[in-house]
Order: structure tokens, then sequence, then C-alpha cells
């Protein structure tokens, strides 16, 4: 395969992210991490902070690469030649709303599939909302997160 689109808004990049990522990156040759502008969500770091904090945690990775985007997912994968999206699922409720979500995307682009991965044990418990409150409650986020999150984290002083 040559292109997948991993979508989210990351906010911030978990370690469950960055796990996610680097298996599509031995699926693939190219990676395109889509930072969603989402005006329905309240996010911590503005787009350009998300976009940054995941160009660190991924710059060991190659063909990784980190592209802010609105609109619908189905056309931004079309727009860069994706043949896939690549969704972590966690467990029963996440698959039922991804597979929602793929039936959609692919009425939306018929030529573009689904790739639904099961989270790794020893991260699939971590989301981006876990990280802020543990870190909130001054818990070592070593565990949970890149370091580049924790400086970011510390220099927000939510």
């Amino acid at each position: 395969m040559k292109t997948v689109v991993f979508p989210g808004s990351f906010d911030p990049v978990t370690l469950g992210h960055i796990d996610l990522i680097s298996r599509a990156s031995k699926l693939a040759e190219r990676v395109v991490i889509a930072v969603a502008v989402n005006t329905s969500k309240k996010t911590l770091f503005n787009l350009d902070e998300r976009c940054d904090l995941l160009f660190q945690a991924t710059a060991h990775l190659n063909g990784v690469e980190v592209i802010p985007f609105s609109g619908l997912l189905a056309d931004f994968a079309k727009e860069h030649n994706a043949q896939a999206l690549i969704r972590g699922i966690r467990g029963t409720t996440d698959a039922d709303y991804e597979l929602q979500l793929a039936q959609v995307n692919k009425a939306l682009n018929t030529a573009l599939e689904t790739i639904l991965l099961p989270a790794n044990a020893a991260t699939g418990f971590i989301s981006s909302t876990v990280v802020k409150e543990v870190f909130k409650h001054h818990g070592d986020l070593d565990s949970f997160a890149p370091a580049c999150v924790k400086e970011a984290l510390l220099n927000k002083r939510f």
C-alpha cells in the first residue's frame, strides 16, 4: 500500500497514537497524519501546537507526514491519494462507531478502505483525556505520552 491517512484531533498525541502510527508506517510507504480542525471540540492545544507535537513525536519514523485538515475526511484522503484510512479501536464500542464511519467514508469515496487496528494492550487504555487528567493530578506521564507532550503541558499550566 502506498498511502494511508491516520486522522484525529491529537489533543495531545499519546503513546497509543504513536504505536498506531508506527504500525501503520510498516503497512504503507507514506502515512499522512491528518490533524483535524474540529470547531465543535474545545481543544487544549491549538492546531499548530498539535501539529508541532506530532512532528516531534514522529520524527524517528520514515514516511510520516503531519497535515492539518478540515472538511470531509474522504475528500482529504482523495486529495492525498490515500488508499486507506487507519483507525485504532480499543474495544467493541470503538468498533461499532468506526464501522459506521468506515461505511460513511466508503459511500463518499468508493476507492477508500478503512483498516481497523486493535490497540496494543500496553497502550490501549490511553486517551488524550487520560493524559491530561494524569498530568493535572501530578502523575508520571512517561507511560502515557511522548516527552514533548509533558514539556508542552508544563508550559500550558492549565
